[in-house]
Parts: structure tokens; sequence; C-alpha cells
């Protein structure tokens, strides 16, 4: 394996980016830890919503840079929506002046309190980092969310700076927020800085499997279109088997080299890295510093472990117990990477099966579920809330209302209005909502995006039932009912939580249900997706993840879940209804 090729002259900033669970995080980390071990002052941050730095580090992160104990000259910090959520309305209430009365401030307050302003504080946040020059750090090293979230963050810049050159008074969807106006220098600038490549460099990070190479490929061409086009592949996990006689190990080997022999053409002409697959989980310094110099790491130790998911169900005793229920609404929740397409496919399927009318649909702007499908079958539908399609359809709804009766200079305000990048939240949210309703009658199974993405989603579903609810008398007869009391009725709704048997997937997911319960949502059960003890694998390297694996399954078992199902690992991924129908 070669050095890292992103580190040998860095940009000042670099951005890791790709699927979820293909090591973004690790590989972040790793290169912060090396250019810091060179003697550089480094700032490591995560965009991420769902950050799991600090479990990755050891330290307790905040929205403020920390120093991290055993790297001299290394510091991260994790932009906090909400903290940034909260510091932004401050800042606005702060312009109303004193002269604005109890009840102006707590309309304002109402007005910022859903997903939008959410994200343009964050959003603010991240611009703050690439317009500022901040002379304490030689680099900074940015951690992103899965693609699609962060394909929308670096795609606000531009959208942004468009939007305030057309629109002289602000968003009205954002209430008071004419200050946007006094932030275009900041987003002009930005750009610039996403743009440059002697600034910054995208490392567009994936595993050798079809499914996360063909979203680097679909990440790197939009990249390239918002003028982003100072990329890297790092391919990260690459497996060599010890033992080419063992079938699980040959089988993984031969998946990983048709996949990266089919790589499209444009992300085949990128330079790229490789990096390989280690026997342990990549958590604390000492593990992340051995990602960059594996021949640092210890050798693989043969581990003798009883499967701890031997006796764990299958998907097939999960889907019967919906199946009892003849309707109602199955949410997937989990980190990326971690299955939940292949879980939610299968679920819809089983359900399918046994002859059940089912709508599977996704929230995840990556959308891989036609791929993992693959096909037709009676009583099943396929499709996906496309962020596009929906904003099309609701900006044309509301000219269709509130555009009513207006003349032609009203309705291009109006329009203009609808132009903001805020629109698109809003419109996937009631896509949200429209499908969560249907689940009255039939079974629609969503599989959502990761994390980070699927708590704002949930955020704003929170935002809306307060909107609704603010001035209703809860025992009034026929009171409204939201899409967040339908996912805390547990007769109405399943969200099943999807991890591997690792320590960061299953932290994160143990972080989502404490973020669910809170909100009054509890979490049916969990899925433990690719357990390797019951393959039976000889392979030094595979054998040497299991004792890791065995302590993961307890800890779900005896921490988290009421309920637990297990699906064992595969060399070659479940794809196509035949695949599918076996799992369920």
């Amino acid at each position: 394996m070669s050095p890292f090729s992103a580190l040998k002259d860095p940009t000042r900033f670099l951005f890791f980016t790709g699927k979820g669970g293909v090591g973004k995080t690790s590989l972040s980390c790793a290169s912060a830890i090396a250019l810091a071990d060179r003697g550089l002052r480094i700032l490591l941050v995560s965009t991420d919503p769902a950050s799991n730095l600090d479990e990755m580090l050891g330290v307790n992160l905040s929205d403020t840079p920390t120093p991290i104990p055993g790297v001299p000259g290394l510091s991260a910090m994790n932009i906090d929506p909400e903290q940034a959520a909260e510091d932004y309305r401050e800042r606005v209430i702060e312009q109303l002046g004193p002269e604005a009365d109890s009840q102006e401030v707590s309309t304002v307050r109402e007005q910022l309190s859903g997903a939008c302003t959410t994200e343009i504080a964050a959003f603010d946040e991240f611009v703050g980092l690439l317009a500022d020059d901040a002379p304490e750090f030689d680099h900074i090293i940015f951690d992103t969310a899965p693609t699609g979230h962060t394909l929308r963050l670096l795609s606000l810049p531009k959208a942004w700076t468009g939007f305030l050159e057309t629109n002289e008074r602000g968003a009205s969807c954002l209430g008071p927020h004419s200050g946007l106006k006094m932030q275009e220098d900041r987003f002009r600038s930005a750009l610039r800085c996403l743009g440059d490549p002697a600034r910054t460099m995208i490392v567009l990070v994936t595993r050798p499997d079809k499914g996360a190479i063909r979203e680097a490929a679909r990440t790197s061409d939009e990249l390239a279109e918002l003028g982003l086009s100072n990329q890297l592949l790092a391919i990260n996990g690459r497996f060599r088997a010890a033992d080419p006689t063992d079938p699980v190990a040959a089988a993984l080997v031969r998946e990983q080299d048709e996949a990266l022999a089919s790589m499209p053409s444009s992300l085949a002409a990128r330079p790229r890295d490789e990096f390989p697959l280690l026997g342990f989980d990549m958590v604390g310094i000492p593990a992340l510093r051995a990602l960059l110099s594996p021949s640092s790491a210890a050798p693989a130790q043969m581990e003798d472990v009883p499967n701890a998911a031997g006796d764990l169900p299958g998907i097939n005793r999960l889907v019967d117990e919906i199946a009892a229920g003849e309707k109602g609404l199955v949410m997937v929740m989990g980190k990326g990477g971690v299955g939940k397409t292949t879980v939610a496919a299968a679920i819809a399927v089983g359900l399918a099966k046994r002859g059940h009318a089912v709508h599977l649909t996704t929230t995840d702007p990556a959308a891989h579920l036609s791929f993992v499908v693959a096909g037709e079958m009676p009583g099943l539908t396929v499709d996906r809330i496309d962020p596009v399609v929906e904003t099309e359809r609701y900006i044309e709804k509301i000219m269709a209302t509130r555009g009513r009766g207006l003349d032609d200079e009203g309705k291009a305000l109006l329009r203009e209005d609808l132009a903001s990048p805020c629109t698109e939240e809003v419109a996937v949210f009631h896509a949200f909502s429209r499908v969560v309703a249907e689940a009255r009658s039939s079974f629609v199974v969503i599989d959502t995006a990761p994390t980070g993405h699927t708590l704002l989603l949930l955020d704003a579903t929170g935002a809306y039932h307060r909107q609704m609810t603010h001035h209703l008398d809860p025992d009034a007869p026929g009171r409204v009912v939201t899409p967040l009391m339908r996912l805390q009725d547990e007769n109405y709704t399943r969200v099943i939580l999807v991890t591997l048997p690792e320590t960061t997937p299953v932290s994160e997911a143990a972080a989502l249900q404490g973020d669910l319960k809170r909100a009054g949502i509890e979490p049916y059960g969990w899925v433990i997706n690719k357990s390797m003890a019951a393959t039976g694998t000889r392979d030094r390297l595979l054998r040497s993840r299991l004792k890791g694996e065995h302590e993961q399954v307890d800890r779900v078992r005896e921490k988290y879940a009421k309920r637990v199902y297990a699906l064992d690992f595969r060399p070659e991924p479940p794809v196509g209804l035949d695949e599918l129908r076996s799992l369920s």
C-alpha cells in the first residue's frame, strides 16, 4: 500500500465524503493525526449531525476546538446543529431591538424552530470556517456526513449566493432573516474556496463494493458540476486473503475485485489510494495511527470465539411479527453503511410474499432501493422521495393556493421566495408526512437516510407537531393527528434499528435510540447485520474480528434492545427479489 497522496502536499482544507459506513471518520481522523505528528497545527471538524468523533478519539467534544490528548497540535470539534440554531435564533432576536415585546419575540422564536433554521445555522458555522482565515491552524480537515447530506451542504454556498443575488427581501420562509443578505460576501468567499484546487481537496472515500463505488461515482460527478474538481479516490477496507482456499475469504476477494473492475470510467480516471482491511475496530489513537501505517499494527490473532448471534432469530421472524398487524408503518434506521436498505427491502418483500400490499420507499437522497430490489413482484410498490420532484410539486401547490388572487408582481415575488434552498427541506417533510399517513390502510416500509439526515427530518416533524398543537385544546374532539403522533404510536409504527457488530455503529444506534425515546418514539427492535461468526471462516484476519463482534452482540442484547434479530455475513450483498425472499 502506498502512502496517502492527500498528505504529501496537503491543501489547507481537506474534505472526506462518501457513502455511510465506508470509513470517512476513520480516514479523516488518521489523516489529522498523521499531519499533527509532523508538527503541524490541525483542526478536525465533523459536519455530521450524528458525529462519532468523540468515540473515535476518546474525547468529549463540543462546538469549539478541543485539544486531543496524546496528539500534540491536533484539536477537534463538532458543528452542533442544535447549539448553532439556538445561537442563530438569539442573533435574530437581538436584531428586533429593545422595543420588541414578549409576543413578538415569542412569535419569532416559533418561526425559527424548524429544521430549516437548524440547517442554515449549521451551514453558517461551516461557511465561517471556510471564509475566515484561522492562522492558529495550518490545515482544517472536515469529516462530513454521508453523501446525500454532504452534497446538500457543499451545494448551499452556490444555492444561497444565487438566491441572494435575485431576492432583495430575504426568504420569507426564514422569518426576519434579512441578515442573510449581509452574509453574501461570506457565501461567495466559501464558494471560491471550495472550488480552488490550491486550497481544497475532496477525498471520496469508498469501500470496494458496488454500491459504495456507484455512490462515489455519482458524488464525484455532482461535485464536479459544483466546481469542486480536485478529487482523490480513497478505497478503504481492501481485503487480501491469507488463505485462498477459505471459501468466505475467496468470495470476498472476488466480490471486491469485480466491484473495482466495473468502476465507472469517470471515477476510475481519478487518482486513487487503497487502504487495507484491518482486524480490529478503528477506535482510539493507536488504531487510527495503524490505519495509515498498517505495518505498525499488531499481527492478526486467531480467535476461538463462539457465535454470539447464533441463537438470535432472523429477519423472517421479524416479518412474521410485523405481518400480524395487517397494516402499519415500518421505519428502518441506523448509521450509514450498516445495511438499512437491505433490511428494509427484505421486510417489504417478506410482507408482499405473505400477501400484503406494501409501499417501499426511501428518504435517503442517495436512494439505493431500486438497485437492491432489482425487480418487480405483485403487491410491492418501490419508489423514493425525490427532493427535486417534491420541491417542484410543493412550489406548484403553493403557487396554486397562496398565489391565487395575486397580481403578476405578487406571484413573481412569491415564486422568488420559493426559490430559497429551504424550500426543499419543507417539501421533503411534506412528502414524508404523506407517506406516513398511507400506513393507515396498508403497509409502508421506509428506508431512512443515515442517522444525521434522519434526525433533521424528525426535528422538522417535531417542529410541525408543536406548531399544529400549540393552540389546541388536548381534550377537544376531532383534534389533529400529526406525523409525530403516528410515529409515537407503537400500534401504528415499528422502528427497526440496524447495526453492525462493531463499536461505532452500535454506539451510534444507541445514541439514535436515545434521541427517539426523548421524542416519545420507542424502537421495536434491533437487527445485527453481517455477523461473521456463523460463516465458519478460517481466514486469520477475518477471525481476528470475532472477539470484538461477540462483545458488541452482547452489548446490544444486554444494554439496549428489547428484541434482537440477526443477519449473517455474506461475501456478496443480497441483491434481487430471490435473495431478499430467502432472507425474509
